[in-house]
């Protein structure tokens, strides 16, 4: 496909960036992984996200990445697309031309596995540098240059990511590969605001797609015109239903199915924040799409028996959904 083909098949669409079922020894449970695919088949998406950081694509192995593209690819559809999440681990003992070439090694591991798209991961090794905006843009042109649709991740500095400047956002767009921006904000609505304003007044050509699981429906709202979200790995159909809802103009549905979203991401998108997929695979595990040995996150802290008990609580009022 060519890269606008790629565009348009995800545009307002949710793309559920999907974590890994571990066993408590640290492998990958590969049944409960397969039997997760086959579910989210099931679900109305077009595409999936692997080796995002909900997905702990920086600190699995390169065999592990291809075990859960293999595993994801084979459960899936032909027609629904696979992303996959590139980039380097931050490691103040690496110097900047191995941070870029560790990316574009995993770039082009992802395209030999057959990806059809993927999500940069942010380049912090560069922040607060003096050269910053110069390497940032030097990063992303070297992974564009393995030739897949690329993704751009902007994750607020304050939440672990770099800050793009309006110039910085200018040159990325500008890349060939580039046809989308996934924003990660937090809780700086400022920040997303103005460069939902940039992609309008200058560069309609981009898609803005959210990453906002605290703020999800306001920033549909606001011109995304996807999601790629954690969030989407649990109760998928009722966020996208609520999507659905706001681009049909149905904005009663709309709201009222933001409201319970809302309710969802607070359940499972608080402090300490890594705990959340520890909560995603637990209610993946309550709801019988995994098994419970296989909720085990060991990059994460473990869910405590009060956050079971408060998302037990929750579940049993959605019901059946």
């Amino acid at each position: 496909m060519k890269f606008n083909e790629i565009q348009e098949q995800i545009k307002n669409s949710i793309i559920p960036a999907v974590p890994i079922p571990f066993n408590s020894d640290g492998s990958i449970n590969r049944d409960s992984q397969k039997s997760f695919a086959k579910w989210m088949d099931k679900q109305p998406i077009k595409c999936v996200a692997i080796w995002a950081h909900t997905g702990r694509g920086l600190y699995i192995s390169q065999q592990q990445r291809e075990e859960v593209f293999n595993d994801w690819r084979e459960n899936l559809s032909h027609d629904k697309l696979i992303l996959c999440s590139v980039g380097a681990a931050y490691d103040d003992s690496i110097d900047d031309k191995a941070y870029i070439e560790k990316a574009v090694q995993m770039a082009e591991h992802a395209k030999k596995l057959g990806a059809d798209l993927v999500l940069t991961y942010a380049p912090t090794l560069f922040r607060n540098r003096e050269d910053q905006d110069e390497m940032i843009v030097k990063y992303h042109q070297s992974i564009a240059e393995v030739g897949l649709p690329m993704i751009l991740f902007y994750l607020y500095e304050e939440a672990g990511g770099i800050s793009y400047s309006k110039d910085v956002l200018r040159k990325l767009f500008s890349i060939e590969n580039v046809i989308g921006i996934k924003m990660a904000t937090l809780d700086s609505v400022m920040t997303y605001q103005d460069v939902s304003n940039l992609i309008k007044e200058e560069a309609p050509h981009i898609s803005l797609i959210t990453g906002e699981d605290r703020m999800f429906g306001y920033t549909i709202m606001r011109g995304a015109v996807g999601a790629l979200v954690g969030l989407g790995s649990i109760y998928t159909k009722l966020q996208d239903d609520m999507m659905q809802a706001y681009y049909n103009g149905n904005y009663k549905e709309f709201i009222e199915n933001s409201i319970i979203v809302d309710n969802l991401a607070e359940h499972t998108f608080y402090q300490p924040m890594e705990g959340y997929i520890g909560r995603l695979l637990y209610i993946l595990a309550k709801k019988g799409i995994i098994n419970m040995e296989s909720t085990y996150d060991p990059y994460g802290p473990p869910i405590t028996d009060a956050e079971k008990e408060r998302i037990d609580k929750f579940i049993e009022e959605l019901g059946e959904m």
